[in-house]
């Protein structure tokens, strides 16, 4: 009597399924890194010691070593930019505003005393983003 089977068993991998897998994968990392960086903007930051994080609702001005303003990354002209900063407030409903300045080492000071002036004639609190020392 022979008990052995004829065919032999082959090991299959079932890959039909391992498609939407990676679609969805791809599809939430891509959601994810557009919501954990929203600021696109390529600044280098100076650093300093101790950093302060906020929670509420801000506005964001980027200037870059180009000294080109972006607010809220769209592109503002220099000398509009009080009346940008007004508009964005006003867009925003704020009751208690505040910019997060990201300005790139390499500008003067002069240029972030340019842009603290116009804070102060707004009466809005400007917060300078700066990176962690390491």
């Amino acid at each position: 009597m022979n008990f052995r089977r004829k065919k032999r068993f082959e090991a299959e991998v079932a890959t039909s399924s391992l498609n939407d897998i990676m679609f969805f994968l791809l599809l939430f990392f891509l959601i994810i890194s557009t919501v954990a960086n929203p600021s696109v903007i390529k600044v280098l930051l100076p650093k300093a010691k101790n950093n302060q994080t906020l929670n509420k609702k801000q506005i964001s001005l980027t200037v870059d070593d180009a000294k080109q303003y972006y607010l809220n990354d769209k592109l503002i002209v220099p000398a509009e930019l009080e009346t940008a900063i007004l508009n964005e407030i006003s867009k925003q409903k704020l009751e208690d505003p505040t910019i997060v300045l990201r300005m790139d080492a390499k500008l003067t000071i002069q240029d972030l005393v340019d842009i603290l002036s116009t804070g102060t004639k707004l009466k809005v609190r400007i917060v300078m983003a700066t990176q962690v020392l390491s």
